[in-house]
Protein backbone atom coordinates (compact mmCIF):
# COMPACT_ATOMS: atom_id res chain seq x y z
CA UNK A 1 0.00 0.00 0.00
CA UNK A 2 1.22 3.62 -1.36
CA UNK A 3 1.39 5.79 1.63
CA UNK A 4 1.58 9.50 0.77
CA UNK A 5 0.76 11.51 3.71
CA UNK A 6 2.71 15.22 2.96
CA UNK A 7 -0.02 15.47 0.08
CA UNK A 8 -2.71 13.67 1.68
CA UNK A 9 -2.79 16.10 4.51
CA UNK A 10 -3.85 18.80 1.59
CA UNK A 11 -7.56 17.01 1.54
CA UNK A 12 -7.64 16.97 5.28
CA UNK A 13 -6.74 20.80 5.11
CA UNK A 14 -9.61 20.96 2.16
CA UNK A 15 -12.26 19.25 5.35
CA UNK A 16 -11.23 21.11 7.62
CA UNK A 17 -11.91 24.42 6.28
CA UNK A 18 -14.72 23.18 4.26
CA UNK A 19 -16.39 22.20 8.04
CA UNK A 20 -15.25 25.26 10.09
CA UNK A 21 -18.43 26.88 9.85
CA UNK A 22 -20.75 23.55 11.06
CA UNK A 23 -18.13 22.96 13.19
CA UNK A 24 -21.29 21.47 15.63
CA UNK A 25 -22.89 19.12 13.03
CA UNK A 26 -19.54 17.45 13.49
CA UNK A 27 -20.57 16.51 17.15
CA UNK A 28 -23.81 15.38 15.94
CA UNK A 29 -22.39 11.08 16.24
CA UNK A 30 -21.06 11.73 20.07
CA UNK A 31 -25.02 12.42 21.65
CA UNK A 32 -26.21 9.08 20.27
CA UNK A 33 -23.83 7.13 22.82
CA UNK A 34 -23.82 9.70 25.66
CA UNK A 35 -27.86 9.26 25.53
CA UNK A 36 -27.37 5.86 25.74
CA UNK A 37 -25.08 6.29 28.62
CA UNK A 38 -27.39 8.34 30.53
CA UNK A 39 -30.74 6.68 30.00
CA UNK A 40 -29.26 2.99 30.22
CA UNK A 41 -26.26 3.36 32.44
CA UNK A 42 -26.66 5.97 34.89
CA UNK A 43 -30.90 5.45 34.47
CA UNK A 44 -31.88 1.31 34.51
CA UNK A 45 -28.50 0.89 35.51
CA UNK A 46 -28.54 1.92 39.09
CA UNK A 47 -31.41 -0.97 39.71
CA UNK A 48 -28.87 -3.78 37.91
CA UNK A 49 -26.33 -4.30 40.48
CA UNK A 50 -22.64 -5.62 39.87
CA UNK A 51 -22.14 -7.24 36.30
CA UNK A 52 -18.69 -9.10 35.67
CA UNK A 53 -15.44 -7.14 34.11
CA UNK A 54 -12.79 -8.70 31.82
CA UNK A 55 -11.62 -10.68 34.00
CA UNK A 56 -14.09 -11.49 36.21
CA UNK A 57 -14.11 -8.80 38.48
CA UNK A 58 -17.51 -6.50 39.22
CA UNK A 59 -17.73 -3.10 38.42
CA UNK A 60 -21.33 -0.76 38.10
CA UNK A 61 -23.29 -1.44 35.32
CA UNK A 62 -21.86 2.35 34.14
CA UNK A 63 -18.45 1.40 34.31
CA UNK A 64 -19.28 -1.72 31.99
CA UNK A 65 -20.82 -0.02 29.46
CA UNK A 66 -19.02 3.37 29.22
CA UNK A 67 -15.91 2.04 27.64
CA UNK A 68 -18.24 0.03 25.20
CA UNK A 69 -19.91 3.68 23.98
CA UNK A 70 -16.92 5.37 24.04
CA UNK A 71 -15.54 2.53 21.47
CA UNK A 72 -19.08 3.18 19.59
CA UNK A 73 -18.55 6.88 19.30
CA UNK A 74 -15.25 6.73 17.82
CA UNK A 75 -16.81 4.68 15.34
CA UNK A 76 -19.38 6.88 14.84
CA UNK A 77 -17.56 9.80 13.77
CA UNK A 78 -15.11 7.64 11.77
CA UNK A 79 -18.13 6.07 9.88
CA UNK A 80 -20.02 8.65 9.08
CA UNK A 81 -17.29 11.16 7.56
CA UNK A 82 -15.69 7.80 5.86
CA UNK A 83 -19.14 7.35 3.88
CA UNK A 84 -19.54 10.73 3.18
CA UNK A 85 -17.16 9.86 0.06
CA UNK A 86 -19.81 9.06 -1.39
CA UNK A 87 -21.18 12.06 -1.92
CA UNK A 88 -17.87 13.44 -2.78
CA UNK A 89 -17.34 11.47 -5.49
CA UNK A 90 -20.83 10.40 -6.95
CA UNK A 91 -22.40 13.91 -6.62
CA UNK A 92 -20.05 16.47 -5.54
CA UNK A 93 -17.07 15.36 -7.82
CA UNK A 94 -14.38 16.43 -5.51
CA UNK A 95 -12.05 13.65 -6.53
CA UNK A 96 -12.55 14.51 -10.26
CA UNK A 97 -11.00 17.80 -8.74
CA UNK A 98 -8.34 16.64 -6.75
CA UNK A 99 -6.69 14.02 -9.39
CA UNK A 100 -6.59 16.69 -11.39
CA UNK A 101 -3.75 17.96 -9.38
CA UNK A 102 -0.67 16.24 -7.98
CA UNK A 103 -2.60 14.15 -6.07
CA UNK A 104 -3.93 10.17 -6.94
CA UNK A 105 -6.02 8.22 -5.31
CA UNK A 106 -3.89 6.86 -2.54
CA UNK A 107 -3.50 10.57 -1.42
CA UNK A 108 -7.40 10.52 -1.75
CA UNK A 109 -7.76 7.33 0.97
CA UNK A 110 -4.94 8.66 3.41
CA UNK A 111 -6.41 12.65 3.17
CA UNK A 112 -10.08 11.64 3.79
CA UNK A 113 -8.99 8.29 6.58
CA UNK A 114 -7.19 11.13 8.29
CA UNK A 115 -9.91 13.24 8.76
CA UNK A 116 -12.16 10.28 9.37
CA UNK A 117 -9.52 9.81 12.41
CA UNK A 118 -9.87 13.44 13.59
CA UNK A 119 -13.42 12.74 13.94
CA UNK A 120 -13.50 9.91 15.68
CA UNK A 121 -10.50 11.04 18.04
CA UNK A 122 -12.62 14.15 18.52
CA UNK A 123 -15.64 12.26 20.00
CA UNK A 124 -13.56 9.73 22.30
CA UNK A 125 -11.68 13.31 23.56
CA UNK A 126 -15.10 14.67 24.71
CA UNK A 127 -16.79 11.52 25.62
CA UNK A 128 -14.09 10.43 27.99
CA UNK A 129 -14.39 13.90 29.56
CA UNK A 130 -17.53 13.36 30.04
CA UNK A 131 -17.10 9.39 31.90
CA UNK A 132 -14.63 11.24 33.91
CA UNK A 133 -16.97 14.10 34.99
CA UNK A 134 -19.83 11.10 35.84
CA UNK A 135 -17.07 9.36 37.94
CA UNK A 136 -16.82 5.89 35.57
CA UNK A 137 -12.94 6.51 35.41
CA UNK A 138 -11.05 4.47 37.74
CA UNK A 139 -7.63 4.11 36.44
CA UNK A 140 -4.64 6.24 34.53
CA UNK A 141 -5.22 3.30 32.06
CA UNK A 142 -7.65 4.74 30.65
CA UNK A 143 -5.51 7.94 28.84
CA UNK A 144 -4.26 5.35 26.44
CA UNK A 145 -8.52 4.71 25.59
CA UNK A 146 -7.51 7.91 23.35
CA UNK A 147 -4.69 6.47 20.97
CA UNK A 148 -7.57 3.01 21.13
CA UNK A 149 -9.77 5.24 20.02
CA UNK A 150 -7.22 6.43 16.62
CA UNK A 151 -7.35 2.80 16.00
CA UNK A 152 -10.60 2.42 16.15
CA UNK A 153 -11.71 5.22 14.18
CA UNK A 154 -8.73 3.80 11.84
CA UNK A 155 -10.24 0.52 11.24
CA UNK A 156 -13.97 1.89 10.62
CA UNK A 157 -12.44 4.96 8.39
CA UNK A 158 -10.99 2.63 5.96
CA UNK A 159 -13.53 0.27 5.75
CA UNK A 160 -16.13 2.67 5.45
CA UNK A 161 -14.23 4.37 2.97
CA UNK A 162 -13.85 0.92 1.25
CA UNK A 163 -17.30 0.59 1.22
CA UNK A 164 -18.95 4.06 0.00
CA UNK A 165 -17.03 2.99 -3.23
CA UNK A 166 -19.48 0.42 -3.86
CA UNK A 167 -22.68 2.52 -3.13
CA UNK A 168 -25.05 3.28 -6.31
CA UNK A 169 -27.42 5.56 -4.87
CA UNK A 170 -28.92 6.83 -1.47
CA UNK A 171 -30.51 3.95 -0.88
CA UNK A 172 -27.49 1.92 -0.26
CA UNK A 173 -27.11 3.88 3.03
CA UNK A 174 -29.53 1.69 4.56
CA UNK A 175 -26.84 -1.27 4.09
CA UNK A 176 -24.68 1.19 6.52
CA UNK A 177 -27.39 0.94 9.22
CA UNK A 178 -28.12 -2.84 8.73
CA UNK A 179 -24.33 -3.59 9.60
CA UNK A 180 -23.49 -0.74 12.31
CA UNK A 181 -27.16 -1.70 14.37
CA UNK A 182 -26.25 -5.11 14.94
CA UNK A 183 -22.90 -4.39 16.03
CA UNK A 184 -23.97 -2.13 18.15
CA UNK A 185 -26.06 -4.17 19.65
CA UNK A 186 -24.25 -7.48 19.76
CA UNK A 187 -20.82 -6.55 20.47
CA UNK A 188 -20.96 -7.21 24.02
CA UNK A 189 -21.96 -3.62 24.31
CA UNK A 190 -24.76 -3.98 26.92
CA UNK A 191 -23.81 -7.86 28.28
CA UNK A 192 -20.71 -9.31 28.95
CA UNK A 193 -19.87 -12.21 26.30
CA UNK A 194 -20.20 -14.96 28.63
CA UNK A 195 -24.54 -14.60 28.30
CA UNK A 196 -24.48 -14.99 24.93
CA UNK A 197 -24.89 -18.77 23.13
CA UNK A 198 -21.55 -20.60 22.73
CA UNK A 199 -22.26 -20.27 18.49
CA UNK A 200 -22.89 -16.48 18.74
CA UNK A 201 -19.95 -15.75 21.05
CA UNK A 202 -17.45 -17.30 18.34
CA UNK A 203 -18.83 -14.81 15.78
CA UNK A 204 -18.79 -11.95 17.75
CA UNK A 205 -15.53 -12.29 18.63
CA UNK A 206 -14.20 -11.58 14.50
CA UNK A 207 -16.13 -8.66 14.69
CA UNK A 208 -14.06 -5.24 14.64
CA UNK A 209 -16.32 -3.25 17.24
CA UNK A 210 -16.55 -6.30 20.29
CA UNK A 211 -12.82 -5.95 19.58
CA UNK A 212 -12.51 -1.88 19.66
CA UNK A 213 -15.10 -2.48 22.82
CA UNK A 214 -12.35 -5.07 24.31
CA UNK A 215 -9.62 -3.12 24.03
CA UNK A 216 -10.87 0.05 25.28
CA UNK A 217 -13.05 -1.67 28.21
CA UNK A 218 -9.67 -3.62 29.52
CA UNK A 219 -8.03 0.15 29.62
CA UNK A 220 -11.09 2.11 31.35
CA UNK A 221 -11.38 -0.74 33.71
CA UNK A 222 -7.72 -1.25 34.87
CA UNK A 223 -7.30 -4.76 33.33
CA UNK A 224 -5.02 -4.82 30.19
CA UNK A 225 -3.43 -7.88 29.20
CA UNK A 226 -1.84 -9.62 26.09
CA UNK A 227 -4.95 -10.22 24.45
CA UNK A 228 -5.29 -6.48 23.98
CA UNK A 229 -2.55 -6.62 21.75
CA UNK A 230 -4.82 -9.30 19.57
CA UNK A 231 -7.19 -7.03 19.68
CA UNK A 232 -5.10 -3.83 18.30
CA UNK A 233 -3.83 -5.86 15.92
CA UNK A 234 -7.14 -7.02 14.68
CA UNK A 235 -7.87 -2.99 14.16
CA UNK A 236 -5.03 -2.61 12.57
CA UNK A 237 -5.08 -5.06 9.45
CA UNK A 238 -8.98 -4.42 9.47
CA UNK A 239 -8.32 -0.83 8.44
CA UNK A 240 -5.49 -1.36 6.50
CA UNK A 241 -7.54 -3.98 4.52
CA UNK A 242 -10.28 -1.25 4.08
CA UNK A 243 -7.99 1.55 2.60
CA UNK A 244 -6.33 -0.78 0.39
CA UNK A 245 -9.58 -1.51 -1.47
CA UNK A 246 -10.71 2.09 -1.09
CA UNK A 247 -7.72 3.77 -3.20
CA UNK A 248 -8.18 0.96 -5.62
CA UNK A 249 -11.59 1.36 -5.86
CA UNK A 250 -11.29 5.38 -6.10
CA UNK A 251 -8.50 4.63 -8.67
CA UNK A 252 -10.86 2.18 -10.78
CA UNK A 253 -13.99 4.48 -10.53
CA UNK A 254 -12.57 7.87 -11.51
CA UNK A 255 -9.02 7.10 -13.69
CA UNK A 256 -10.58 5.14 -16.49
Amino acid sequence: MTIALPRGAALFERNARAHRRHFLIIFSGFFEPLFYLLSVGVGPGQYDGKVPGPHGELVSYASFIAPALLATAAMNGAMYDASSTFWKMKYMKLYDSVLATPLGPPDVAVGETGWALFRGLLYAVTFLITVSALGLVHSAWALLALPSALLVGFAFAGMGMAGATFMRSWQDFEFVNLVQLPLFLFSATFYPLSVYPHWLQVIVRCTPLYNAIGLIRSLMLAAPGPYQLVNAGYLVVFGAIGITIAQRRIGKLLLK
